[in-house]
């Protein structure tokens, strides 16, 4: 039969075999189920032409010149500029940001991010001040904190981000919180280190489906972070627990309805799926481009049969897209009342 995506799936011929009862996902004839490690020093670049519906907002406006100013001010680091995200135009001009806490120097290798690999600086303490302090002046109603991964470091940086949430309270009472934390390596302690501070959101990326984590995650683990996930919930059951995912890296339809159906299992409440995009030639190639009706499915049988909370599906969307809407579905009676813009 012929594709009915023919255009945006460069990788494949029009002429295919459907394997999958699903008939919005063509999948190539074959698929490697155990694809190799990628290899850093072979450039390897995306063919073909972007999708028009791929076309992201461009930077500008007063409220994005304002935002561009506090940061640099402050010297602080936005994961919306390391990883190169699509939305910063959007998200910045609507005066949100997501802050990138332990410096901009990542002690893991993953094939699809931006964000430089090698040895971190020293720790900087008073980056919680630094970013409050930002968060009030932003007059944010809603704070997204992740960080670079800081493997060397006893508690992966838990303390940090425990830091950041006291010190976003004591400057700016009522706005809700979200962290995406790293694995921490599976340390428990660390993870309660971040949990007795009541974030509202505890977010936790699974990346991709299991059969690519070795090409896309090599220093990560499905079942580790799954389990992050579920001793998050069960840490602080009054948590919102989220994950994400990327498509377009060479996974089967299938394969992202089971990790979604992994996600529920392990009590997730949010889910976010979103199209990868190759930041350079260092970095894996898009296997594939999905289209917008796949990412609608995806929403639907997210909410409708599967039963999350919340899924955020959409070619451009990342993490904290339209974060600040989740934080509110269940609000907290522990903590101060949200910020009133």
């Amino acid at each position: 039969m012929h594709c009915p995506f023919a255009a945006p799936c460069h990788f494949c011929e029009t002429t295919i075999t459907m394997t999958d009862p699903n008939p919005h996902h063509p999948i190539p004839i074959e698929l490697d189920p155990n694809p190799p490690k990628h290899d850093w020093h072979k450039p390897q670049l995306t063919k073909g032409r972007r999708p028009d519906w791929l076309r992201a907002k461009a930077p500008m406006g007063e409220t994005f010149l304002r935002v561009n100013h506090l940061i640099r001010e402050e010297r602080l680091n936005t994961v919306c500029e390391e990883a190169g995200c699509p939305n910063l135009g959007e998200c910045w001009g609507r005066g949100t940001a997501t802050f990138l806490l332990l410096g901009d120097i990542c002690t893991r290798s993953c094939g699809f991010c931006k964000i430089k690999v090698g040895r971190p600086e020293k720790v900087d303490i008073l980056e919680p001040i630094r970013v409050a302090r930002t968060v009030q002046q932003m007059n944010l109603r809603h704070a997204v904190l992740t960080s670079v991964n800081r493997d060397e470091l006893p508690d992966g940086g838990a303390f940090i981000f425990a830091a950041t949430i006291r010190k976003i309270r004591e400057f700016h009472p009522g706005c809700t919180i979200e962290v995406l934390i790293p694995d921490f390596q599976g340390d428990e302690d660390a993870l309660w280190t971040v949990m007795r501070e009541k974030p509202e959101i505890l977010n936790h990326n699974v990346e991709t489906v299991p059969r690519l984590y070795r090409r896309v995650r090599p220093q990560a683990k499905y079942r580790r972070s799954l389990d992050v996930l579920r001793k998050a919930k069960e840490m602080d059951p009054r948590v919102l627990t989220k994950s994400g995912l990327m498509v377009g890296l060479g996974e089967r339809w299938e394969e992202v309805i089971q990790v979604m159906h992994d996600l529920r299992e392990a009590d997730v409440d949010i889910v976010t799926i979103g199209q990868y995009l190759q930041p350079s030639r260092y970095h894996l190639p898009i296997e594939r481009y999905w289209h917008p009706d796949e990412f609608n499915e995806l929403r639907r049988i997210g909410e409708e049969e599967i039963g999350f909370r919340w899924v955020e599906s959409g070619p451009l969307v990342r993490s904290s897209y339209h974060a600040d809407g989740q934080a509110r579905l269940i609000p907290r009676d522990d903590l101060p009342a949200p910020v009133v813009a």
